[in-house]
């Protein structure tokens, strides 16, 4: 296996990270300690592994990661946005927390769904 490092996968990689630290809180409420202990170690591991495909990111790669930060950002709030409605229509009230961490996961799927259908080429 020897793949190289791309803008896609260091975006992935940061959608990643946002989810598990929107886990945080609906631990914190929960007193989940022994998962809260752990999200934060696996949320450490997943920041020194971007941060090593960042320094092996090429400058073309690099000059790619502003149009995916804000794909990134648009598939959190959409995510966030349909869950929201998702659990208005549908479930009873929930907390906040919960809605963050649901979102944030949505938010994600689509990201990597709008990847892996339409990546972005680099004359894009």
């Amino acid at each position: 296996m020897n793949a190289s490092p791309t803008a896609e996968r260091l975006s992935l990689l940061t959608g990643l990270l946002i989810l598990m630290l929107a886990t945080v809180p609906r631990y914190l409420a929960g007193g989940h300690d022994n998962r809260l202990t752990l999200i934060v170690i696996a949320s450490g591991v997943v920041a020194l592994v971007a941060m090593l495909n960042w320094r092996m990111l090429g400058a073309d790669e690099r000059s790619r990661l502003p149009r995916l930060g804000r794909r990134l950002a648009l598939s959190l709030v959409a995510g966030l946005a349909l869950m929201g409605l998702w659990h208005a229509l549908f479930t009873d009230w929930m907390s906040w927390q919960l809605l963050i961490a649901h979102g944030a996961t949505l938010g994600l799927l689509l990201h990597a769904l709008w990847l892996w259908g339409r990546p972005i080429s680099p004359q894009d």
